[in-house]
């Protein structure tokens, strides 16, 4: 499998539908459609970017459908080569005997994502923006959706490009003051040098910064709804949700295991997991889903840690937390509060009525925004990233390192060197001849 080989896939979701589309990528594209296809023309006379209706054939000549056929000619395309484009009837079966129609006469089934890959490899995209396809396509809010939008549009890969460039241009200018000292370059030194490179690692901390927000933006925040038995917690979902997810019960420890839905919350995908009561129990069963409560609230971003303020409060339970990380609520307060809680400072809602749960979102947002979710800014980093530039960053305190500590350049150098094969494969670029290329461009090499 190389990319050499003309690639076939559906590239629409399985089942019926009005649609289906199938692609054909590569060299021999067009001749694939030319085999297949029957119309006034023949695709390779066919001007690219335009449709054209016909029929499509299989084997001895039996006709499959009735299609809309256009080519996109290479480079003008998404994958950078000859594609091709058959929207087909939208049954599972008939865009699947389209697709072995394409495979029987020379093409292969392309493998997940190939379509991408190809268009990252032929320089219609960096990896930033390949990424940012499935990004867009998963994307549950209109925050998430704008920054996957964004990162499609290139404004994170030009971030790091400007970085990279500046790298570029750093590393060079050591290295041709090491290499060619006869031409008299003087290299920055000292505090200069130092503050180019402190200018450089002030940009990937602000990238770094966003970590957390690419993540809340992808996976969703996840908050736990917590307490003892019968306090509400299932009751708090099903009103969060805006529907009756989980059977509400005022039987004790009918929630044995975790229940996760995600909301839209103000335009951020909240993961909310329901879990078992918090209670002394002997049945084995309980005990696991208690065990699995436990577990959920050393993973989660936010707690919800809700009691039953119609009861009295349990010995253990304060409910004043320094953790920025959980809101304490007090449930049912349609109901009569018991004493216990009397002058007690804490959030107050009923899951009957519906009264303090607007209250309650408002924290929950606040406590998220206190993550760097940010949603003035869209572009937000992912974990593979995060791991580039974390590499990048370690490389310039290097950097830094041995220039305090008075080191000959080279040093320096390989420091640098480090830093920008780093930031590089972020965009999927580690290209040396781009530094032999900025030395004779700015110092005249040998002239």
């Amino acid at each position: 499998m190389t990319v050499a080989d003309t690639i076939a896939a559906i590239s629409t979701p399985p089942g019926e539908g009005a649609i289906a589309l199938v692609r054909v990528s590569g060299a021999n594209a067009i001749q694939v459609a030319d085999k297949i296809f029957r119309g006034k023309e023949q695709p390779t006379q066919f001007a690219s970017h335009v449709q054209h209706f016909g029929e499509i054939f299989g084997a001895e000549n039996q006709l499959i459908d009735q299609v809309v056929l256009s080519i996109h000619r290479a480079p003008a395309s998404y994958t950078g080569e000859d594609l091709v484009e058959i929207s087909c009837h939208g049954g599972t079966l008939v865009s699947a005997k389209v697709l072995q129609a394409c495979l029987r006469v020379g093409a292969r089934a392309a493998r997940p994502g190939e379509f991408t890959e190809r268009a990252f490899l032929n320089g219609k995209m960096d990896l930033t923006q390949a990424e940012a396809v499935i990004d867009l396509i998963r994307a549950r809010t209109d925050l998430a959706l704008r920054s996957a939008t964004e990162q499609l549009e290139g404004t994170l890969g030009q971030q790091i490009r400007a970085i990279r460039d500046d790298l570029v241009a750093l590393l060079a200018h050591i290295n041709a003051s090491i290499d060619f000292p006869e031409e008299g370059i003087a290299p920055d030194e000292g505090e200069k040098l130092q503050l180019r490179i402190d200018s450089v690692r002030n940009e990937i901390v602000a990238l770094l910064a966003t970590a957390d927000q690419g993540r809340i933006l992808r996976e969703g925040v996840r908050v736990v709804i917590y307490g003892a038995t019968n306090a509400g917690k299932s009751s708090l979902l099903n009103r969060l949700l805006g529907y009756d997810r989980v059977i509400v019960s005022d039987t004790h420890g009918t929630t044995r295991d975790i229940i996760e839905e995600t909301v839209n919350l103000g335009g951020v995908p909240i993961r909310l997991l329901d879990t078992a009561g918090l209670r002394a129990s002997e049945s084995e069963l309980e005990n696991e889903g208690i065990a699995r409560t436990e577990k959920s609230l050393q993973l989660a971003d936010l707690r919800l840690h809700i009691a039953d303020r119609n009861a009295p409060r349990p010995p253990h339970f304060d409910g004043r937390t320094s953790d920025a990380n959980e809101i304490v609520i007090l449930n049912k307060s349609d109901l009569p509060e018991d004493s216990d809680w009397k002058n007690f400072h804490s959030l107050r809602i009923s899951c009957v009525t519906g009264e303090g749960l607007p209250q309650l979102q408002k924290e929950i947002l606040a406590h998220i925004s206190q993550q760097n979710l940010r949603p003035e800014s869209a572009v937000a980093i992912n974990t593979r990233h995060r791991d580039c530039l974390r590499r990048a960053l370690e490389s310039c305190d290097q950097a830094r390192t041995a220039l305090r500590q008075k080191l000959s350049p080279e040093y320096v150098a390989v420091d640098i060197n480090e830093a920008l094969r780093a930031v590089g494969e972020v965009i999927g670029v580690v290209d040396v001849e781009q530094i032999l290329d900025s030395v004779f461009s700015q110092f005249c090499i040998g002239k």
